[in-house]
């Protein structure tokens, strides 16, 4: 499932006044790979080695980032490894079933979670932003993705850095996913056996939808369904130009190279 195409949406902060870790989503349905329970508890499996968090924790270096907002983080990978760095960390998801799991790692006390979308941050005058996973693909129409940029310019101080990934559309990864038709077998900690298989490909581009199954060992099927765009460089550098960016730098990702770009962007 070409790791099943990720799209996947420190200290501990201190404030005047105490807040709770998790802020209630309003009306946001992510996919079940990711909201529902059974799944969420396997995602950290089903992915494998995050090996392309290196790249992202070597960027933040190199920024003198100390305090970063993790923009749909999941299970929380990239949050608790930032956090036990000692940055102070804030990390968003509209996927309720996610952040249970990564308020269950080490580090994860260390971790303000937001539960909701970027358009529900806070005025945190981060030093960076992180979009990693490919998470800005799921932002299918230009006002989502808009509204998105927005929401995370608001978070940054004047000045900081807005840090995403996404895939080159010229590569096509999309041809190399519809030839994926073979079941793949888990073995999860707690969970025990889980069989996943590709059940439905549609291309529209610049939209891309999938659907995989998911056994569990007592028989019960879950089915995801996600749907990705596929933005150009001139799409990715309009859009963040109108949403309070200079695009700095586009880089490749170094265990990806050709497949994605990784753009670095500063709040003006």
């Amino acid at each position: 499932m070409a790791g099943l195409r990720r799209a996947a949406y420190s200290r501990r902060v201190t404030t005047d006044a105490p807040e709770p870790d998790i802020i209630p989503a309003p009306g946001v349905v992510p996919d079940a790979l990711f909201a529902d329970p059974r799944l969420a508890v396997c995602y950290d499996t089903f992915d494998g080695d995050r090996d392309d968090l290196d790249h992202y924790e070597a960027i933040l270096g190199e920024l003198d980032a100390r305090t970063v907002v993790d923009v749909g983080c999941g299970t929380g990978a990239l949050a608790v490894r930032l956090a036990a760095a000692g940055l102070t960390v804030t990390g968003v998801d509209p996927a309720l079933a996610s952040l249970d799991v990564a308020r269950t790692k080490p580090a994860a006390d260390q971790v303000r979670w937001i539960h909701g979308t970027a358009e529900d941050l806070p005025t945190l005058g981060a030093d960076a932003a992180v979009m990693t996973g490919n998470v800005a693909q799921v932002f299918v129409t230009d006002d989502a993705w808009s509204a998105t940029l927005r929401g995370i310019r608001g978070a940054l101080r004047e000045g900081g850095t807005f840090v995403v990934e996404s895939r080159r559309p010229e590569r096509r990864a999309w041809e190399e996913w519809q030839q994926e038709a073979e079941e793949q077998i888990w073995e999860v900690s707690g969970v025990g056996r889980v069989v996943g298989r590709p059940v439905r490909f549609e291309v529209d581009l610049p939209l891309v939808t999938f659907a995989d199954e998911f056994t569990f060992a007592d028989g019960t099927t879950v089915t995801s369904t996600s749907t990705l765009r596929f933005r150009s460089e001139l799409e990715l550098r309009t859009s963040l130009g109108a949403a309070g960016f200079r695009v700095e730098e586009i880089r490749q990702a170094p265990d990806r190279i050709g497949r994605e770009f990784v753009v670095i962007a500063r709040a003006v």
